[in-house]
This record gives structure tokens, sequence and C-alpha cells, in this order.
């Protein structure tokens, strides 16, 4: 039989994806989301899902569920027998964390806190967790590596992502038996090559690639980019941009090294270049044919300068690394988005 694994916000954008690479590569998931930020299909069913089921030719297990609700957490691990979690679900926009710094520690701290409680009481003793480059702060050299240092992060949602790191760091020292990968993301884009699936977040976009998308046909009015006065190539932050097919992959990785009992581990998932706003733009602006409108704002608050991936230890010890190039990582973005306001694909909020 498969082995059964729970996705926690498997109706995300990279929840999603990462669904469709567990069932090919022959795991069981069942997907728990909450519809923050989700459209539904009928009563309590992500469109995310449904896509996935029709993409596949398969069904999949769904359950609404909040990590916030203990009592139904429980009653899910006493329903299935899970071999591991694929913990993705949590709140994940850098600017909206320097404002609502309570939300994000209450539903991303309090939400991991009950899945760890919930995984030991039910024996459950391997997990994957969802983490970002954020947790590293301001780079103090570049590449970056996960021997930086870490937990100097600049805005609330990346110290959630450290402290959730040193909760299961403390775990896996306590009971020896737990084993754990940590994936630290840098920027997740682009789409499934159906197109069935991708990035279309609900209301204001948080990342790039989307608002860039939206501005493409027309939805959105410009882009702001957000200062052009960081030191790089042309004053605008860069960042080390990964298609999410290739980041969705990294996690079938992950699972496999658990089969190792391999306590905790961590890992960056990144190509290893870095991109700025406006290069984003022009790339956007070739695979789409359209002119993208920007503007120049402040600086936002919790930003840096530059982050890229030193991503080498993952393909020593995982076998991974990223497949796709700059080029067609906005190429997958376009199949998606020339059906954008059609398709209305469903995404939750999540890290990068």
């Amino acid at each position: 039989m498969s082995q059964k694994v729970l996705v926690t916000g498997g109706a995300g954008f990279i929840g999603s994806h990462c669904v469709v690479e567990l069932i090919e590569a022959g795991f069981h998931p069942v997907v728990i989301d909450n519809f923050s930020n989700a459209v539904k299909e009928g009563e309590d069913v992500p469109e995310s899902i449904r896509r996935i089921e029709k993409l596949l030719k398969t069904s999949i297990e769904f359950h609404k569920l909040d990590l916030l609700d203990k009592p139904d957490l429980e009653k899910l691990f006493e329903k299935h027998s899970f071999s591991a979690v694929v913990h993705f679900a949590g709140l994940k926009a850098v600017g909206e964390s320097v404002e609502q710094p309570l939300r994000y520690y209450r539903v991303n701290l309090t939400g991991t806190m009950n899945l760890l409680e919930v995984m030991q009481a039910h024996n459950v003793h391997n997990l994957v967790f969802s983490s970002s480059a954020t947790v590293y702060g301001d780079p103090q050299y570049l590449p970056i590596d996960e021997k930086h240092p870490v937990g100097g992060c600049t805005n609330p949602y990346g110290k959630t992502k450290f402290f959730i790191e040193e909760m299961i760091k403390d775990q896996c020292k306590a009971e020896k038996d737990w084993n754990a990968v940590l994936l630290r993301y840098f920027n997740p884009i682009g789409a499934h090559k159906s197109g069935e699936i991708g990035e279309d977040p609900q209301g204001i976009p948080n990342n790039l690639l989307p608002y860039v998308a939206q501005v493409a046909i027309g939805r959105r009015k410009h882009l702001s980019v957000f200062g052009n006065d960081y030191d790089t190539v042309d004053g605008t932050g860069v960042r080390d941009y990964i298609h999410v097919v290739d980041l969705a992959k990294g996690h079938i990785a992950a699972l496999m090294k658990l089969k190792e009992n391999c306590g905790c581990k961590v890992y960056n998932l990144g190509t290893g270049k870095g991109y700025s706003v406006l290069q984003m733009v022009k790339a956007m602006e070739k695979a789409s044919g359209k002119n993208i409108k920007y503007e120049i704002a402040p600086r936002r608050d919790g930003d840096i300068a530059s982050c890229y991936a030193e991503p080498t230890l993952a393909e020593k010890e995982l076998g991974w690394k990223a497949d796709f190039e700059l080029e067609r990582m906005c190429k997958g973005k376009r199949t998606t988005h020339s059906t954008l306001i059609k398709c209305q694909a469903s995404f939750n909020v999540r890290a990068n």
C-alpha cells in the first residue's frame, strides 16, 4: 500500500503542486486547508484539489480544517495512520506580518504547536517543514548557505519560521525517533505545465510574479516597485526565484531522506541565481508579449536588498537540483495567467 502523508495547507500554491508530485511518486496524500485564501468548488472543496483530481484522474481526500482547532486535528489523526506530515499551512506575507504581528504569531506558532503535539500523541514522528530564507535575515554574505547565521529576522513572518524551526530542532533532540527536514525556500514562481494550477491569490497579491501577471492582463493598472535605491544591479531588490514544480519535487526528495532516520536536517531550495525586480519585469514582458507598467514606491518595511541561495547541499544529500531556468519559469506563468480571470485557481497563504 502507498504511504499516507498528511499535507497541511495543501490547497495552496506550493501545497497543491506538492500534492501532484506526491501522487505521481506513489504517495497517498490527505489534504487539509482552512481556506484562508482559497477558492471553493461547491461546498468546502478547494478548486485546486478538484483540478488536480481531474488532471490526474484520481480522487483526493480533503478536509476543511484549521490547525488552531486541535480537537478536529486529533480526530483526523485518530482516523488515519500517517507515515509523515508535510507542513505548509500558515500566513506568509512579509508586509502584512509587520502590520499584524500578533495574528502571525498566533496562527503560525500556535497552529504548528498543535500539529507537533498531535503528531507526538499519535506516534507520527516524520516531518517536512515549509520554512523560508527569511530566517537568515539581512544576509551577512552571498550566496547564503545553510551555515549562515539565522534568527536576525527583519519581519514577524520570518521570526515565526525561525521559531518553528527551533521548536522542531528541540523536539528532534528530545525525542530521538523524530526525523525532520526543514526546507528553506527562496522565492517560488511559475505553474504546472497543464495550466490547471498556479498562483492566483485572493485579493491583492503579496508576491511579485502574480502581481506582474495581473498587470499584464489588465486586472491592475501598474506594479509598485518598493525601492530603487538598494545596493543592487539596478537599485531594486534581488531574489532567488525557483519554479514551484522544482520546489515540489524537493519535498519528495525530503520525504525519501526521512526514511534514512536522518534526525533533523536543513536544506536551502533555490537556484543559486539572483534577479532584480526590474529584471523580472523585463523577463515577464518577453514571455507575455505585453508591456508591464510600474511605478517606484518607497521601500517596504521588512524587506532586504538581496537574497539568493547556495543550493549545493541539497544536491549532495537529497539528490535534488532546480531544473527550470528563468525564461521557462516566466513562460509557465504565461500559460496559467492567459486564462487567469476564467480559471480563478485556488491558493492558500504560504511562505516564501
